[in-house]
Parts: C-alpha cells; sequence; structure tokens
C-alpha cells in the first residue's frame, strides 16, 4: 500500500474511519446523522483511536459513501501533490498582508507567501498579464481565501483536482460574473451566492429587512426586529431614526433566511414600546 492509499477502520467507539498520510478522518454522530471530524498525526492504529481525538468542527452532513469520497478525493490530493513539484523558498519580501515568512514556489513568477496573519498568491508581471482580466488585480498579488481562484484559473495545471475543484466553488459563487464568462452560461437561482445576493438586494431594495433580532422580554413569543430599507447598515453607527423601525414578529414565523427576514408590512406589526436591545431609545 502506498503512502496515499486510505487505511479505512473502525475506531474503539465503533465509527468509521480513515487515514490517509499524516490525516485521519471519522463520521462522528450528529442530531441528524454523520459528519466528518478531522485529526492530524494520530500515530495509534485506527482500532485504538476514540472520538476525543478529533476536532469537532460540524459540516454538511455524511453518510458512508460521502465520507469515502472525501477520504478518496483527499488521497488523490496528496498524491497529485507529490508529482507538482513545489518547494520552499527563502524569499523575504513585503505583502499586502505584511512580511512574508514562508513562501512556496508553483513554478516560476507563481509564489505563494505565508504572513503572521494572512497569506496568498504573488505572480510576476509575465504571470499576470495572462490572468483573465475580471479577476487580474494589478498588483499581482491575490489573497489566500479567495482572490486566489483568478491563479488557480490561470494556471490550472499548478493545481491538484481537490484544490481546482474549490476554486471552481469559489469562482461561482463569489465571482459569479468571471464564472459565466469562461463557462459561457448563465447562473440560475441557487447556483452563486453572490448572485443571489445581489438579486436579493436588488428585489429588496425598497422594502424592509432586518438587521438586528431579539427575543422580547416584554411580549413572549415574539422576535423585536430592527429594519432598515434594504437591509444596509452603512457603518457600525446606529442609523437615523427615519432610517429604522423597529417590528415584533411571530416567532414561528421568524426564519432569517440566506440574507435576511424581509418585513411583510400586511401582517407584522410595527412597534415603537419599550425595547429589549440594550440602550435602545427613541429619537
Amino acid at each position: 500500500m502506498s503512502a496515499t492509499s486510505p487505511l479505512y477502520g473502525k475506531t474503539r467507539d465503533g465509527l468509521c474511519a480513515a487515514l490517509v498520510g499524516e490525516l485521519a478522518f471519522a463520521m462522528s454522530p450528529s442530531e441528524t446523522g454523520y459528519h466528518l471530524v478531522k485529526a492530524w498525526g494520530l500515530a495509534r492504529p485506527i482500532e485504538d483511536w476514540t472520538i476525543a481525538d478529533f476536532h469537532d468542527r460540524r459540516t454538511d452532513p455524511v453518510d458512508e459513501a460521502d465520507f469515502r469520497r472525501t477520504v478518496e478525493e483527499w488521497a488523490a490530493h496528496v498524491s497529485q501533490l507529490a508529482n507538482l513539484n513545489r518547494r520552499t523558498v527563502s524569499v523575504r519580501i513585503s505583502t499586502p498582508w505584511g512580511q512574508s515568512q514562508h513562501a512556496v514556489l508553483y513554478a516560476d513568477g507563481v509564489v505563494a507567501h505565508s504572513t503572521a496573519s494572512h497569506g496568498g498568491f504573488a505572480l510576476s508581471p509575465d504571470r499576470n498579464r495572462l490572468v483573465a482580466s475580471r479577476l487580474r488585480l494589478a498588483d499581482g498579488f491575490y489573497e489566500e481565501d479567495c482572490a486566489w481562484v483568478a491563479v488557480a484559473s490561470a494556471y490550472p495545471d499548478l493545481f491538484t483536482d481537490f484544490e481546482k475543484r474549490h476554486a471552481e466553488a469559489i469562482l461561482r459563487n463569489v465571482y459569479p460574473e468571471a464564472w459565466e464568462a469562461t463557462h459561457g452560461q448563465v447562473l440560475q437561482p441557487g447556483q452563486s451566492r453572490a448572485k443571489d445576493r445581489s438579486c436579493f438586494d436588488r428585489d429588496n431594495a425598497d422594502r424592509w429587512v432586518v438587521v438586528s433580532a431579539i427575543q422580547s422580554r416584554q411580549h413572549p413569543g415574539f422576535v423585536e426586529c430592527i429594519a432598515m430599507l434594504g437591509g444596509r447598515r452603512s457603518t457600525g453607527v446606529r442609523a437615523p431614526a427615519n432610517e429604522e423601525r423597529r417590528y415584533l414578529i411571530d416567532e414561528a414565523l421568524y426564519d432569517i433566511g440566506a440574507f435576511g427576514f424581509v418585513i411583510d408590512e400586511a401582517r407584522d406589526r410595527r412597534y415603537a414600546g419599550p425595547s429589549s436591545f440594550v440602550g435602545w431609545t427613541e429619537a
């Protein structure tokens, strides 16, 4: 068995588990089934592991088939990484995120930097010119949370299938116009969070949308809400009184949804009484 081949087994407490290199996976019970948990560097055999060895960071529910797909994908990622010839290099430069503390050369002109707080890619001018114009940044620095997908899109051969799948998801959800231009398709509702958010903001620009909510102490069974037109609070400073309204919402009806609760003025009650919000006073 190669170093990247998954090793499957059962933990001491009977959970499905697997090991790929140094990364351990397990299916942890949840209220609705199972979710994926991970751990690094477990030296003991799988049958000696317990759930206490893992980080309980909840993800989407998984069944055994999902679990195996995740493990196999990671195994392929580790195998592909070994063939990409990335290497640590000594480069001490200043980046938009601070002084580089660690640098990995992906290819000539493509370097990933880590700093004390953040990181991302730095592209040489020649490399940066080949990035799609919708994603290109003039300085050639692409932060590691989202902007790095510009590098993966321009130079897919430098990334594993696992990394490219995540880059594709970020491109679709964060940069929908770039995704549509790349694929020649129009994203439909539910396929891109950023596009759905833009549609929500456009459709509700003239409606009152909740920006803060609290269980009402004065009116049990109701949620006290502060709403603004379009749901936009531009700063941390409280808006002028004529830009905010308070409502009482039946808690059985209050569902924040993906982008916020939209007030139904024919149903939801405008409220001006004593508030459960700390420090709230009527202007």
